[in-house]
């Protein structure tokens, strides 16, 4: 079982957006995701989405969002994942130039239409929407194949 954190970061009608196009051997190479990863010993949810928001952008979020936990069993083909999905919208700092990918603001309304993962344009709605959620997205090589959610 892996833990890992993903936060969407908004602005004046812009979500920062993050082009996974250089880290080698990466799952999401191609598609563009918010800003997290993996917990590191001893870290609250909250420590880790404010330390990888801050190792992927340079910016340090203040009152990250909870908005839910989504479950992606055997996402990479072998761990499950549970991830904690946050938004900010106070922070400080300056981008950086993410080993990740390349960072971007995008327009809220035009977000969907990137490359995303078929699951994260479903989830983002709800997070635009301002609901709180747990939910669980089976993929399978790749390819979404179900889903089901609950709001709280």
């Amino acid at each position: 079982m892996i833990l890992a954190t993903l936060c969407y970061i908004r602005k004046d009608g812009k979500t920062l957006m993050l082009l996974r196009n250089k880290k080698e051997n990466d799952i999401h190479e191609g598609k563009w995701n918010g800003l997290g990863g993996k917990f590191e010993a001893g870290e609250s949810p909250e420590d880790c989405v404010i330390r990888e928001v801050k190792e992927e952008s340079g910016l340090k979020i203040k009152a990250p969002k909870l908005h839910g936990v989504i479950s992606f069993p055997k996402f990479d083909g072998k761990n499950d994942w549970y991830t904690f999905i946050y938004s900010a919208k106070e922070y400080e700092g300056e981008i950086i130039d993410s080993r990740e990918g390349e960072l971007y603001w995008i327009d809220d309304d035009k977000v969907l239409n990137l490359n995303l993962w078929e699951g994260d344009k479903i989830f983002l709605k709800w997070i635009y929407e301002d609901k709180f959620f747990s939910a669980k997205f089976i993929y399978v090589d790749g390819k979404l194949q179900d889903y089901v959610v609950s709001f709280y």
